[in-house]
């Protein structure tokens, strides 16, 4: 029952349900999501793999879907010699709050419209026992 509406409404769900809820997000996510919003400054991937104790290409392909998401941000520093690397940072709560607070308004009326339709589809009228 956990997978239906209903379950989750019985549940408790911390923030972090949220991301997982909306976006899919897998366990390794969300433990990447949480030493972003720990650091205290931007991390590269290779910073990312050693934290969460994973290979680079597995810390990368996370930080990739977080950004994606759009709960992580990138930015691309410059040496000055030439040639560059990435930072990521949590995107700005607000900003993440925004788009949920759509996402979630827009799940809102579609199902509304299902539920009109399903009104309209089964509200027939009751046929007379006695005919």
């Amino acid at each position: 029952m956990a997978n239906s509406i209903d379950g989750y409404l019985q549940q408790d769900i911390e923030c972090e349900g949220l991301l997982e809820c909306f976006y899919g997000l897998k366990e390794l996510d969300l433990v990447v999501f949480d030493e972003l919003a720990e650091a205290e400054e931007a991390l590269t991937v290779d910073e990312v793999a050693e934290r969460v104790d994973r290979e680079r290409s597995t810390a990368y392909r996370s930080v990739r879907r977080l950004v994606d998401t759009g709960f992580v941000e990138r930015e691309q520093i410059n040496y000055d010699q030439g040639g560059y690397y990435h930072v990521f940072t949590l995107t700005d709560p607000d900003e993440v709050a925004d788009e949920l607070n759509r996402m979630l308004n827009d799940w809102y009326a579609k199902m509304g419209q299902l539920i009109d339709q399903y009104r309209e589809e089964y509200d027939q009228p009751a046929v007379a026992a006695n005919g």
